[in-house]
């Protein structure tokens, strides 16, 4: 049985305690999540890095994976890095900005 608030915001609250260790800024606000989609338990999850040699990609496609299977109602959790659109500092959100002293 699907868990009724297992949406997206849901997800994206989980993957907002995931950090890049060498940035203090979780990966929703730097802007690396491109899409969640939720679907009776099941949770796809688009995401970048903010290059492609990033040496911690792993690691944080790891984490996200972790934290979301983590949540009630969590079936199976598919985590997908892109690199199209390209990451730029544009992605950033305001929250993330300021945390990072852009803003």
């Amino acid at each position: 049985m699907s868990n009724p608030t297992l949406d997206e915001e849901t997800v994206l609250n989980a993957l907002r305690t995931v950090y890049d260790p060498e940035i203090p800024v979780n990966i929703v606000d730097l802007g690396l999540v491109y899409n969640v989609e939720v679907d009776d338990g099941e949770v796809a999850i688009e995401m970048t890095l903010t290059t492609p040699g990033c040496p911690m990609g792993a690691y944080l496609a790891q984490q996200a994976e972790w934290r979301v299977a983590e949540l009630e109602g969590v079936k199976d959790v598919t985590v997908d890095l892109t690199w199209d659109p390209p990451w730029s500092i544009d992605r950033i959100t305001d929250a993330g900005k300021k945390l990072l002293g852009l803003a």
